[in-house]
Order: C-alpha cells, then sequence, then structure tokens
C-alpha cells in the first residue's frame, strides 16, 4: 500500500501520455484524481505505469490556481478559469499530490521527442546567424545603423544591440526620444528572437519611405533580439529542443538556469518567483546576480531617452503592462490610462488580449516592472503566438515566424511613434471616451 500510494504521486493514466489534454484545447475535462478509489484501481491493474523520478522535468496540468503551482515551484505558462499549466518536476508533482490538487502530468522529452531544430525549424535563427544578421543590417544601412555588445552571457557570449539613429552611432548619447525591443528572457521562446529581428530589417529596408525616415530621423531606436544567448544553445543542442528556459548557470547541483525575467531588481524574490534552483522560475541568488540581466540593467540605466519599451516572450497572444508582481495598479492614474489605451490599440492591431500583468499570473523581479519603477520607462510584455500549448506553444514552426512578425509591426511602429510623449496616449483615451 505505501508503494502504491507512493506511485500514485507521480503516475498518470495512459490517456495523459497519448494525447493534448483537453483542458486547454477546448476538450471536456480530463483530470487524473490521485485520491479516488478508480484511479487506484487502473494503477493496479496496470503495475508497468512509469513512477517520475524527483527531478524528471513534467508538462504539469492542474486544477488549481496560478498561485498554487507557483508555490510548489511550477512555472506557469497557461491560465484558464479554475486550471493553471505548466512545467515542473518529479517532486513539485509530488508536492502538488500530497496537497490534494489533482492534475495530470507528461514528460516534457514525449512532448518534444519528434521535433528538432533543423531542418523544419532552420527558418530560426541561433546565436550564430541572429549575430550574422545584426552585423549584416548594420552594413547595409551605415548612414542609419550601427552593431555594439552591451555586455557578454555568463558562458562569454556578447550580447549584441543593432541600433537605429541618423545621427549617432554605437554607444554615443542621443537626445533622441529611444525605443527598446528585447527579445528571448527565456531560451525556448525563439519567435521572439525573430520579431525584433525582422522588424528592425524591415525598418532599414523601408528607410527611404518618407513616413519611416521621418519616424526614425526623430527617434533612437535599439533592437536586442538575444538577451540569453547562453540558454538558446542549450535549448537547441544536439538538433532537438530541450524546453529550456532559463540561462546556462550551473547551479551546483545538476540544476542549470537562473530565470532572467525574475531576476530583476523590482520586488525581487516575492511573488511568482521560486528560491528552488530547479524550478523554471527560479530567481537566482540576487538581484541581478546574472550578467544577461545585469548587462540589460546597465544599458537602460546609461540611457535616460528611452521612453518605450517592450520584451518580447511567447505563448499566450497577451500585450501586458505593469504591474507583474502585484494585483493592486500603478499609482499614476495618468500612466495607467496612457498604458491602457495603448494596450488596447496595439491589441486590435494584433487580435491579442490586453490586460495588466499580473492578471496573467504574478511575477516579481520581472524586466518591465523594473523598467517602469526604476526609470518610469513605458514598457510592455508581449506574449506572441500561438495561444495555447497545443497549438505549438514555444515550438510552433516557421510557419509562425512571417505571420507573427507581421502582426507586431504596426504595434512596433506604433510605440516607436509614441516614444516622444506615452503620456499623451491618455489624452487620447479621454477624448475617446468623450
Amino acid at each position: 500500500m505505501i508503494r502504491l500510494a507512493a506511485a500514485l504521486l507521480l503516475c498518470v493514466s495512459a490517456a495523459a501520455l497519448a494525447a493534448p489534454d483537453p483542458r486547454f484545447d477546448q476538450g471536456g475535462p480530463a483530470t487524473f484524481d490521485l485520491k479516488s478509489k478508480k484511479s487506484q484501481m487502473q494503477l493496479a491493474d496496470a503495475p508497468a505505469m512509469p513512477v517520475y523520478g524527483p527531478h524528471e522535468r513534467l508538462w504539469i496540468v492542474a486544477d488549481a490556481t496560478a498561485k498554487v503551482l507557483n508555490d510548489e515551484g511550477v512555472a506557469v505558462e497557461e491560465v484558464s478559469p479554475g486550471r493553471a499549466a505548466g512545467t515542473g518536476t518529479g517532486k513539485m508533482a509530488r508536492r502538488l499530490a500530497e496537497r490534494g490538487v489533482h492534475f495530470t502530468a507528461t514528460p516534457l522529452t514525449q512532448l518534444f521527442r519528434t521535433q528538432d531544430f533543423p531542418p523544419e525549424d532552420a527558418a530560426f535563427r541561433n546565436y550564430d546567424r541572429a549575430n550574422a544578421e545584426l552585423r549584416a543590417l548594420a552594413a547595409a544601412a551605415p548612414e542609419l545603423a550601427s552593431v555594439f555588445s552591451i555586455g557578454q552571457s555568463l558562458q562569454g557570449r556578447d550580447i549584441l544591440a543593432l541600433r537605429l539613429n541618423t545621427t549617432a552611432k554605437g554607444q554615443a548619447p542621443s537626445a533622441k526620444p529611444g525605443a527598446l525591443f528585447l527579445g528571448t528572457h527565456h531560451s525556448r521562446e525563439h519567435l521572439s528572437t525573430e520579431v525584433p529581428l525582422l522588424t528592425a530589417r524591415w525598418l532599414i529596408e523601408n528607410r527611404s519611405k518618407p513616413e519611416i525616415a521621418k519616424l526614425l530621423d526623430g527617434r533612437d531606436v535599439y533592437f536586442i533580439p538575444m538577451v540569453n544567448p547562453d540558454g538558446v544553445e542549450i535549448d537547441i543542442a544536439g538538433g532537438q529542443y530541450h524546453m529550456h528556459r532559463k540561462n546556462g548557470r550551473d547551479n551546483g547541483n545538476g540544476a542549470i538556469g537562473v530565470d532572467l525575467n525574475r531576476n530583476y531588481g523590482s520586488h525581487w524574490g516575492e511573488s511568482g518567483s521560486s528560491t528552488d534552483p530547479e524550478s523554471d522560475t527560479y530567481q537566482g541568488p540576487a538581484p541581478f546576480s546574472e550578467p544577461e540581466s545585469l548587462a540589460v540593467k546597465r544599458f537602460i540605466d546609461a540611457r535616460p531617452n528611452l521612453k518605450m519599451e517592450v520584451s518580447y516572450h511567447s505563448y499566450s497572444e497577451l500585450i501586458l503592462w505593469p504591474w507583474s508582481w502585484t494585483s493592486e495598479s500603478l499609482d499614476d492614474a495618468r500612466a495607467v490610462a496612457a498604458y491602457k489605451h495603448m494596450g488596447e490599440e496595439m491589441a486590435r492591431m494584433t487580435g491579442y488580449t490586453a490586460e495588466q500583468s499580473s492578471a496573467l499570473y504574478p511575477s516579481a523581479g520581472d524586466t518591465c516592472d523594473w523598467s517602469w519603477e526604476a526609470h518610469k520607462i513605458f514598457s510592455f510584455t508581449f506574449e506572441l503566438t500561438p495561444k495555447t500549448q497545443w497549438e505549438g506553444g514555444f515550438y510552433p514552426g516557421a510557419v509562425a515566424i512571417q505571420t507573427t512578425f507581421q502582426a507586431n509591426l504596426r504595434p512596433s511602429l506604433y510605440m516607436i511613434d509614441m516614444a516622444d510623449d506615452p503620456y499623451r496616449a491618455a489624452d487620447a483615451a479621454t477624448g475617446a471616451s468623450r
């Protein structure tokens, strides 16, 4: 009986292993009741059912809130009424079971074992190809573009920035209103590399059009498409996906990585982050402990002209604004009105949903929370295509690259334009309500 109870804590039904969980695919409920006699009978009839090791990585779907999963170290990726899903480990699943939470768990190796980066996803850029593209863009438009490193990753890879400015190059200061586009804080979110790269290319290729020339002549625009280069290389090592989210830090216990988007110094270590090095939301030992997040901090600190920022992530098709760490609203009513107006405008452009970040789930140490708190930069998180895990999740295939870029081009131009005075969006909101 003791062995049976232990097995129940970490086993799933054969149906759960064989098919996607329909709770995030418009289907009926598919819970695995860890306490029920029926589940015990099924397990007794199938003694060969697997028992997950404490460190095995799982996709967990639970009849619980995001907070319940976060409290046990699960990195929540999807939320629907009464349910949440994300990546965790066997020991996290055990703790959920001990709390009486009903859930299904699927090994990540079963979810992604047939997918690899090349050949079908060869259009995605790894570290070397992304850097080559940045340098090629700068070479193609020397009157407008320049490229430089903002710092190095833990493993010594340069984190490159492409700058578009008609009067200042490299790291020279500029008084022009600035806009910043960040990609790939989370290494498995490869679309978040492609969108800023393709946006930069589009601007350079269309720089002679009068409306684009006018826009660029008055702005200082930066693209940092790959904040987490070590993590990207880990995720695609060996020609297959590994569902790696964090950076490349060896935590000394077999766990690799710190979640860079929990490592910024805004309410670090509070809601939605984990002290467990095995968790995908591991916050690290201290704020800005990671060279990647520290490089972004120093880059932003040195540029007081930055007024707009977007941090691209995937997936869920959302446009989010601070706060992420709390459900409370910003204490600047005019800023809230501006955020909401801009968010709703960009939602109309993309078909995404616009909301305060914590409405999805709370997370502390967030990039955009810090940028707003430290510098009052109007900062948005874009959760790109698709909506759900079962529509492709982090790996929607190369077919998603162009469509996702096209959907997000207008919002990018809109944010660059708004950089001169983001607060004017509050005035637009007031006018629209009259």
